[in-house]
Formats: structure tokens, sequence, C-alpha cells
């Protein structure tokens, strides 16, 4: 059994020797590689990392040890397609970003303004209000308004007017 076990404690030794030049040697030019199919240095040295971790747990059923760096640049462009890959389902399956919310004080202040507009509308004589919620809140033009309530275009037009000033005055006395 220690036979066994100094012939393995060796061959580890040489797969530690070996792989530790071969990062001394190319792991930057490994990581510039990747780091040009990923445009993410970070990624690129975990892809790289990884690479020399399989690189060293391989080491004893390489055929060719002479080319363990054509095997780990190998290594490094295939895991460097996963990782994009990778990016690309995340990216495809990313929830939608929220849309921007209004916050809850801007929502009350809105309502607040809303109800004091409506409060004022309902002090104004039926004509006015009529005009004024076709016009702003149905959003129709001063023909269609005409058309809408039986009136000339020119009334409306006069009722709009006088119903704008009779708000502002309400709205102002209530600030």
């Amino acid at each position: 059994m220690s036979a066994t076990r100094a012939g393995s404690d060796t061959s580890d030794w040489a797969a530690d020797e070996a792989v530790t030049r071969l990062y001394a040697a190319h792991y930057r030019s490994l990581v510039r590689l990747a780091a040009l199919l990923l445009r993410d240095a970070a990624a690129a040295e975990e892809v790289v990392q990884d690479a020399f971790v399989a690189m060293h747990g391989a080491w004893r059923r390489l055929e060719d040890p002479d080319r363990a760096l054509a095997y780990l640049r190998q290594s490094v462009v295939n895991r460097s397609r996963s990782a994009l890959r990778r990016r690309t389902v995340a990216l495809r399956h990313a929830p939608l970003a929220a849309p921007d919310v209004a916050s809850a004080e801007h929502g009350a202040l809105v309502a607040l303004e809303h109800a004091e507009v409506l409060a004022a509308l309902r002090t104004l004589p039926v004509r006015q209000r009529e005009v004024l919620v076709l016009r702003y809140y149905v959003d129709l033009s001063e023909a269609d308004i005409a058309e809408a309530i039986g009136i000339s275009r020119g009334a409306v037009k006069s009722h709009s007017s006088r119903g704008m000033a009779a708000l502002r005055t309400t709205l102002e006395r209530t600030s």
C-alpha cells in the first residue's frame, strides 16, 4: 500500500510542478485570450483558473504532456464559449426592468391636486364644466366639443376661457 501511495504522491508532485510551471509561464497570455473572447477581465481570470484546475486533475491522463499548453488554450476557448452561452441565456431570461415609478409622496400629491381640481370643477356652471371636461379629460377638439354638446365653436371658446379663469381663481384660493 505504501508503494502505491508513494507512486501516487510522485505523480501528484509531477502534476503540481508541471502545472505550476505552465501557470507561471502562460497565465497572463491565457487571461488575455479569455478577456478578448469574453470582454470581461474577471470572468476571463475565472475561466483560466478553472482551466488550470482541470489541467491539474487530468495531468495523468494526458497522452502528450508537451501538448499541455495547447490543451490549456483549447480549454480556455471552450470555457469562454460556455461562459458566453450562459451569459446570453441569462440575458435572454432576465426579468424586464421595472418601469420608473413615482414615489408614494408624489402619488399622494398628485391625488390631492386631482381632488382639488375635481372639487373646483364641481363649482363651475354646467356648460363650462362640460367644455373643460371634454377638452382636457377627453381631449376633444373645439369642433368636436361643439358638435357633442350642440353649441357653436365660438361658444366653446367662450365657455372654456371663462371656465379656466374660474378654476384658476378657485385653485389659487385653496393653495
